[in-house]
């Protein structure tokens, strides 16, 4: 007779903030259950036990299996949940929105159902990756041409600086060996990134699939802002990575240094400031309420968890 266990429901209020947690951890060729509030991770050396309520995002990799009750848990501490294929190439899932509040997501979606509105929020993307230029009156044509450019200049700065032969990106999905070892860790960071700012939408609140420059896919939200931290964080990391360590191993030292380099320039910080600040510009303070209305066209906002009844005519005498 199988016993059943119990677990209470985690409370918002134990669990870290978005911006205070750790922010990713890859595991491999393990098992995965739950005891009390952490991630039992179980594998052919031992027993680890990952607390829910500071992992950002945890990559599940080939050959893990998880528990229903493990599941729970993550979804509970609002933990996005990555399963990656070869090399990390594919994400699907992700738990519940760490913010209980609905307000990053209605603006979201205002935004983006607004030509002039979402023109706003791509230039307002592209002003903080060209801060000596003022980009306000630049078509989307323009501004891809000169993102463009931004790029292939990085890619060449970087191979000059670490001595890294570059030529052009290049990698196939379902062929991740095939690549030159600077693509392959090109891929492997900027997968590694894209993690990371999956967790962070999804934890405030907000739609990975509702882009501003990207559209038509359901991370399309999340190649938008990843692409904000691309030459500062993903790009700089490969080139030194291949620089240092060749092609050996180099999904997993460059998945080691793209940890690292997060931890290190608090990046989960700025992205927290930056999704509030693109989404929300000044208003951005005060996100995290765990309040809930009824809407009322006539009326404004109501009371939710009120008992409403209807009023007969002759009450209103």
């Amino acid at each position: 007779m199988k016993t059943k266990i119990s677990y209470k429901k985690t409370e918002l209020k134990e669990l870290g903030r978005t911006e205070d947690r750790i922010t990713f951890l890859y595991i491999e060729h393990a098992r995965l259950s739950r005891k009390d509030g952490a991630v039992e991770v179980k594998d052919e050396e031992g027993i680890v036990y990952i607390p829910a309520a500071i992992i950002s995002v945890l990559l599940l990799g080939p050959g893990v299996e998880v528990t229903h009750r493990a599941m729970e848990l993550m979804g509970d501490s609002g933990m996005a949940v990555v399963w990656v294929g070869e090399q990390g190439v594919r994400q699907y899932a992700h738990g519940r929105a760490l913010n209980r509040s609905s307000r990053l997501l209605e603006a979201q979606a205002k935004l983006v159902s607004n030509v002039r509105l979402r023109i706003s929020v791509a230039r307002k993307m592209y002003q903080m990756r060209f801060p000596e230029e003022d980009v306000s009156h630049l078509t989307m044509q323009v501004l891809r041409g000169k993102e463009g450019a931004r790029v292939r200049r990085c890619y060449k700065e970087w191979s000059a600086k670490t001595g890294v032969p570059w030529e052009r990106r290049e990698y196939k999905v379902d062929d991740f060996e095939s690549g030159t070892p600077i693509n392959k860790a090109l891929t492997s960071a900027h997968q590694a990134l894209y993690g990371l700012s999956y967790s962070v939408i999804v934890a405030l609140g907000a739609s990975p699939g509702l882009g501003f420059i990207h559209t038509g896919h359901d991370l399309a939200f999340v190649y938008d802002f990843a692409d904000l931290y691309k030459a500062s964080v993903s790009i700089p990391t490969a080139f030194e990575t291949v620089a240092k360590y060749g092609d050996n191993d180099i999904a997993g030292q460059t998945r080691r240094a793209m940890r690292d380099k997060f931890r290190k320039t608090k990046l989960i910080r700025k992205m927290v400031s930056d999704l509030k600040y693109l989404l929300l510009g000044d208003l951005g303070a005060g996100t995290t309420a765990d309040v809930m209305n009824l809407w009322d066209d006539k009326l404004g906002l109501q009371k939710f968890g009120v008992q409403y009844y209807e009023k007969k005519q002759s009450e209103g005498k």
